[in-house]
């Protein structure tokens, strides 16, 4: 569901969309003078590259996620590759990285790839979203940053720098609104290889500058514009934000469970992933959802393995 929007109140300076304009340049300049050398950034990547880092990142930290990436890559260079293998050796290949359904939607759309597309990522927007696994934000961000178009990429981070800079409170809704894709949209540069390094820009200053906690505005290039620190740093008085719990969750024993899968060469026994966690009733319902997502299939005589269809 849609958390409501924040409105600022009367004493809380908004941007007019308007002077987009001006934060382009000093953003942009910060970024060719303070982005981190990421392989994904490079040229050699290329639009493959750029996806599967797509999927890896998404609520998952860049130090977690570079070496996962190279073994990958490295493993599998090319979509068609990766469409060879059996689902369950890309959930192999996820290890610890969470959230481990991305793995099986980054293997659907490599074989989507190599079915409808030769075997190449495809170029257009629409294209990239009529992919299995695809969202807006990962169509947007692939044409974006591995082709260089103009689309508007909201991602946690964008979404806090706009929200502050912009709008002039603390966070952003719970869920992307329509009102935060309309102004990312209005603030998008015109000329298509400056909006794709905006895109790159505003993502990179809310992951090293404008960070959730700890902010320090006196690193931002474009403080002095900043509608949030010109009120004074009003504190959030929107919906609670969501936290992200780990330890005694179904998470926890989902990710236990397919730690052996993972690590084993033939099928499991029920007996085995029964040692992973003591209690019965949350460490079935773990494997059911496991088995129910399609990351874990249940063969004859209490086995289970990762799937290979």
């Amino acid at each position: 569901m849609t958390a409501p929007t924040h409105t600022p109140s009367s004493h809380t300076p908004t941007m007019p969309t308007s002077a987009g304009g001006t934060l382009h340049e000093p953003v942009i300049d910060w970024f060719d003078a303070h982005a981190r050398d990421l392989p994904w950034r490079r040229p050699e990547a290329g639009s493959w590259g750029v996806m599967v880092s797509e999927f890896m990142l998404q609520q998952t930290p860049v130090n977690r996620v570079l070496p996962v990436y190279e073994q990958w890559l490295a493993r599998w260079p090319r979509p068609a590759d990766l469409a060879k293998e059996a689902p369950g050796e890309a959930v192999r290949a996820w290890g610890r990285l969470g959230y481990p359904r991305r793995a099986l939607r980054l293997h659907g759309a490599a074989v989507a790839i190599t079915e409808r597309h030769g075997g190449d990522v495809p170029t257009e927007h629409a294209q990239l979203l009529a992919l299995p696994g695809i969202g807006e934000y990962t169509a947007a961000a692939v044409a974006s940053f591995a082709y260089g178009q103009r689309h508007a990429v909201l991602d946690t981070n964008v979404r806090r720098v706009l929200a502050r800079a912009v709008t002039g409170v603390q966070y952003p809704p719970n869920a992307t609104t329509a009102a935060e894709r309309r102004l990312a949209r209005e603030l998008l540069p015109d000329d298509e290889r400056t909006a794709s390094r905006w895109a790159a820009a505003t993502m990179e200053l809310g992951a090293l500058v404008c960070t959730a906690k700890n902010e320090t505005c006196q690193r931002c290039p474009i403080a002095a514009q900043c509608a949030w620190r010109l009120a004074g740093k009003p504190a959030h008085d929107g919906p609670a934000r969501r936290g992200q719990t780990y330890a005694g969750t179904d998470r926890q024993v989902r990710g236990k469970l397919l730690a052996v899968l993972r690590e084993a060469l033939a099928p499991v026994p029920q007996a085995v992933l029964d040692r992973v966690w003591d209690e019965p009733v949350q460490r079935a319902r773990a494997l059911d959802g496991l088995v129910s997502d399609g990351l874990v299939e249940p063969l004859p005589g209490g086995l289970y393995r990762l799937p290979l269809t």
